[in-house]
């Protein structure tokens, strides 16, 4: 694989992603592809603008003419590009539409027209809805029941039928909820940090009993990578932590870190169509390879001690 474009490469996930390309494949060509839209930070890819195989194009996935031309040459586009915030979907879904689903079909119709040997669509183990017991095999029907969860599912489904239907490789992961460094402070994890940090109280739906899976965001990179490189076309991978915790509790372990008192917590009325519990088996991915090489409370540490450290980054959301 020589060169690769990446959609939403200046949001969270996508950043780190990136990152880990680069120090991973030093020779590989990137095309960082972002709108920079409230959630996207070019500060997170600091020093990679030096590199000569490292290219920014600030454009919307939504104009495929202009994908068409940025996908030229490319082996693969992994797309991270997404409206991911369920509190937002809530109160206004439009851009949810618009980016997740039209974007994700005018990135299908560009990949098409230019010939694009492997397309990985990133997704989430939202798309399932909620599970009382048990983990979701990638062969689970999908329930899907915000409309962030329903815009990521509904996505799946065009890019399978751009496989089944013309033949476009295409790949799909599902992943469980990331954390780590430079995550947008609208996050449960780096909210609570932040709020703790300055003494601010930290709102919990609810009971805040709902249960979620986390994965370390480089893991999950990891895992991507995995999949672009030896997933199967037309075929969907579970990528999951081994971690799964209550919001409540993760909360009060975020705090015993911090050395903050559990007096900061203030429960808050729960959000319309609240999955109680996401769970997912991953045994699939696990099979290529794939395995946690490192504790999720040494990573919950680091991810809280990054913050510690980087005070400015914090302050740089509330300048933009």
């Amino acid at each position: 694989m020589r060169k690769i474009l990446v959609t939403g490469g200046a949001g969270f996930i996508g950043s780190n992603f990136i990152l880990y390309l680069a120090e991973k494949y030093p020779e590989l060509e990137i095309v960082n592809v972002d709108r920079l839209t409230y959630a996207g930070n070019l500060g997170n890819l600091a020093g990679l603008d030096k590199k000569t195989n490292y290219s920014f194009e600030k454009a919307d996935i939504c104009d495929w003419e202009r994908m068409a031309e940025l996908m030229k040459g490319c082996d693969a586009v992994v797309n991270f590009a997404a409206e991911s915030h369920v509190d937002n979907s809530i109160s206004s879904d439009d851009e949810f539409i618009r980016t997740n689903i039209g974007g994700v079909h005018s990135l299908l119709k560009a990949a098409r027209k230019v010939g694009l040997p492997r397309f990985v669509q990133i997704s989430t183990d939202e798309v399932y809805g909620s599970l009382d017991t048990g983990a979701a095999l990638e062969t689970r029907a999908l329930d899907p029941s915000s409309s962030y969860s329903a815009s990521k599912a509904a996505a799946e489904m065009i890019c399978l039928a751009y496989h089944k239907t013309f033949g476009l490789d295409v790949v799909l992961t599902r992943s469980s909820n990331n954390f780590g460094p430079r995550q947008h402070p609208e996050k449960l994890i780096p909210k609570t940090i932040v709020n703790a940090l300055n003494n601010a109280s930290i709102p919990i739906y609810a009971s805040g009993k709902q249960r979620r899976n986390w994965i370390y965001v480089m893991d999950n990179c990891e895992a991507i990578d995995l999949v672009l490189r030896k997933g199967n076309g037309g075929e969907t991978y579970n990528l999951a932590g081994e971690t799964e915790l209550e919001n409540i509790a993760l909360v009060k372990k975020i705090l015993g870190i911090l050395g903050k008192p559990e007096s900061l917590i203030k429960h808050v009325a729960d959000r319309p169509g609240h999955d109680f519990r996401y769970a997912i088996d991953d045994s699939k991915i696990r099979g290529l390879g794939f395995k946690i090489r490192t504790g999720f409370g040494e990573r919950l540490k680091e991810t809280a001690d990054w913050y510690v450290n980087n005070p400015q980054w914090c302050g740089s959301w509330k300048k933009r």
